[in-house]
């Protein structure tokens, strides 16, 4: 590129880097040394603007470090600016929001810092308008911290049952995601013959967006509790109150309204599922594994409610009188069964036994959990409101994964 002054050079490269600049010298240099043809003056054109160019960004990083250095005393060893700034990247997942979620929930003041970080949050959130028709200024929405929401799912995975087993997603709703489902395995090769390429296996999710809301009251005594004492308040109440629905619609969800289960989701026929008469039998077990397809068995568990376990399966033994249950002697919460291991979850109907990868059973919460206060609508009582709003959905994700034993109805 020729440039006509030093001007238009610097404003070319004003905005490059300093190694872009300094590369782009060495490179200028080198054809003065090796090309006798050289326009020189062109060349000394491009230099000058690259040489103020490079001035001109030391100069900006002198500035900042002046600016940094300003806000920075030697003796305490503290920054002066240090937590001053709004978080950019993730602000939901900062420990900035997160103290001013929980404040803001409690009605106590905030400071700078946490206020301009909670105005900013709530500028990015598309939060759910109140329907109500009482006044709300002293109301607040927001969405649940990424710690606390983070709390709230693992807490929900030691609740045991399939909601510990599924696969958790956090995609748009509508979004079409590929799932990976067992390929054929790698063929030996014959040096110099050419393979023929294969599509892989993939089927593909799309989640509808369901509402779930559940509102709670506590006393305004709250305000005294420190926001850690708060957030595990917090914590226990969503996952009793939101993440016990989606457990039940992983098993039950009719997909009208509400998310989709296993029981309703699957295309039940004669190669997956098949019943028993009074009680299931050892050889049912070992039927219920022969049907399942290819490549899910690696990964497969048994699923049952408690009564079942305990009443038609505990007591069940093989040919050679040995227990077809085993207790794991490490943990007495878990057995396994032809050496698949038993998960239990009492939103699974009595007589009714699955077994498949759980890991293609799915539940989205693609934005979080909403969680809105009101002072207003219990004035009388003294009680502060609470409201947690989450867009949910649940879903197979491939129905061949799963095989269902279950008792014949009528008997």
């Amino acid at each position: 590129m020729t440039f006509k002054n030093v001007a238009e050079a610097f404003n070319y490269y004003r905005n490059h880097s300093i190694e872009q600049i300094e590369q782009r010298a060495a490179q200028l240099k080198g054809t003065i040394d090796t090309d006798p043809n050289a326009d020189i003056t062109s060349i000394n054109i491009e230099l000058e603007g690259l040489k103020q160019a490079k001035e001109n960004l030391l100069d900006k990083q002198n500035n900042q470090k002046d600016v940094d250095q300003r806000g920075f005393n030697p003796i305490t060893g503290m920054n002066f600016d240090l937590g001053q700034k709004v978080p950019k990247d993730n602000i939901y997942a900062s420990a900035e929001y997160r103290s001013a979620f929980l404040k803001t929930m409690l009605g106590q003041k905030l400071t700078d810092v946490e206020a301009k970080t909670y105005k900013r949050a709530m500028e990015l959130a598309e939060l759910e308008k109140r329907a109500d028709a009482f006044s709300t200024t002293t109301s607040a929405a927001a969405v649940l911290p990424t710690t606390t929401l983070n709390e709230v799912v693992s807490k929900a995975r030691t609740m045991g049952g399939l909601i510990s087993e599924a696969r958790d997603f956090a995609i748009p709703t509508k979004l079409a995601v590929p799932i990976g489902t067992p390929s054929t395995k790698a063929q030996w090769h014959t040096q110099g013959v050419p393979v023929e390429s294969e599509e892989p296996d993939v089927d593909y999710v799309a989640f509808d967006g369901h509402e779930l809301i559940k509102v709670f009251s506590i006393s305004a005594a709250v305000r005294r509790m420190s926001i850690d004492a708060f957030e595990a308040y917090l914590v226990e109440e969503l996952t009793a109150c939101t993440l016990e629905a989606i457990a039940d619609a992983l098993v039950n969800g009719t997909g009208e309204g509400q998310g989709t289960g296993v029981l309703l989701g699957v295309t039940w026929g004669v190669t997956n599922s098949f019943t028993y008469a009074d009680a299931p039998a050892y050889a049912d077990f070992a039927k219920m594994l022969g049907m399942l397809k290819r490549g899910y068995g690696a990964g497969a568990k048994f699923t049952m409610s408690n009564s079942t376990l305990y009443n038609q399966v505990y007591t069940l033994t093989d040919l050679n009188e040995r227990p077809i249950f085993v207790p794991d002697p490490r943990n007495d919460d878990i057995g396994r069964i032809l050496g698949k291991e038993v998960v239990v979850d009492d939103y699974i109907p009595d007589g009714t036994i699955l077994v498949g990868n759980w890991r293609y059973m799915g539940y989205n919460i693609p934005e979080g959990i909403l969680v809105e206060v009101s002072r207003d609508s219990s004035f009388r009582s003294g009680l502060i409101d609470y409201r947690a709003l989450a867009i949910a959905d649940t879903r197979p994700l491939v129905g061949e994964a799963f095989v269902k034993l279950e008792k014949e109805t009528g008997v």
